[in-house]
């Protein structure tokens, strides 16, 4: 029998609600970490995305008002994107398909998302099953002990309720094993971040935004964080053909497009947005005018 092979000094752990999530905001960070030495990185997936509208018009049938058929198919394709971007080790939450997406309705203006009135019995968000879900992502975290945990702000980044349940229960998770994560992270995306991803975006297309092939955004159609909360920047830009790999490998969820010298994406809004070199983040109990990280694990001793 051959020996356990040693944990990594430094270990990363990244809680998605959905496949496609762990692309779309952390895709840079996850193959920047998982091609670092002594460095381990877990993507935790809680749900197969089982209510994500579908792009390619080929692939219609899998939608969940027809042959319910999505999440299935999405495994495949994280495992895909997965790859694209290095390699990390995966699991899903309690196991592939434990949770259902909750699914969504949109509230409000632009993408802004609430909690449908009706669940699904195992829909990922349901009230009575926190407890549960928390047990079953506390053993991985007692297994990998990460350092430093990564999910969503508390509004889920839009207000996707399996978004807020990820984050309330990485939360929850730091607080139970204040032994074992030494930061928790929250991934987000600046309203300035974006509007200069937006302007560069057009510059590169010689100023005529219909070459993306995409519609250009209406003001504060995206959701954007405040850029004066966010502790933490992450340089990805290396690792950008990794980046529009993964996000092909979700063909069902993500719309790539590229042109000489850009590149962006869209989902099934068609929306344009802009492929950024950076990854941005808010370091929890950490004051934004005292400090600015480049690196999710300054100041972790291995």
């Amino acid at each position: 029998m051959s020996p356990a092979r040693p944990s990594p000094g430094r270990r990363l752990l990244l809680v998605h609600a959905h496949p496609d999530d762990e692309t779309l905001t952390t895709g840079g960070t996850i193959a920047r970490y998982t091609a670092e030495p002594d460095t381990g990185v877990t993507v935790v997936t809680c749900t197969l995305g089982e209510e994500g509208e579908v792009i390619p018009p080929e692939l219609a049938e899998l939608a969940p008002d027809r042959g319910d058929q999505l999440g299935g198919y999405r495994t495949r394709e994280l495992d895909g994107a997965l790859a694209a971007l290095g390699g990390p080790d995966h699991r899903y939450l309690g196991g592939a398909g434990r949770w259902r997406d909750t699914g969504m309705v949109l509230a409000g203006h632009g993408t802004r998302a609430a909690l449908p009135p009706d669940l699904h019995p195992r829909a990922f968000a349901a009230p009575a099953v926190f407890g549960t879900q928390l047990a079953q992502l506390l053993e991985i975290v007692d297994e990998v002990r990460p350092q430093v945990l990564v999910s969503y702000a508390d509004d889920g980044g839009y207000g996707h309720p399996d978004h807020v349940r990820a984050h309330e229960l990485t939360v929850a998770a730091a607080a139970a094993r204040p032994d074992v994560v030494a930061k928790l992270y929250f991934t987000v995306r600046s309203a300035a971040l974006l509007a200069d991803g937006l302007a560069e975006l057009l510059q590169a297309c010689g100023g005529d935004p219909a070459r993306t092939g995409l519609r250009w955004p209406e003001p504060d159609e995206h959701p954007g964080h405040d850029a004066a909360a966010v502790t933490t920047r992450l340089d990805v830009s290396a690792h950008d053909d990794a980046r529009i790999a993964a996000m092909r490998a979700h063909a069902t969820q993500i719309d790539v497009r590229t042109g000489d010298g850009w590149a962006a994406f869209a989902m099934s809004n068609t929306i344009v947005q802009p492929l950024l070199g950076v990854e941005e983040f808010v370091l929890h109990g950490a004051d934004p005018e005292e400090i600015i990280e480049t690196d999710l694990f300054e100041g972790v001793e291995p």
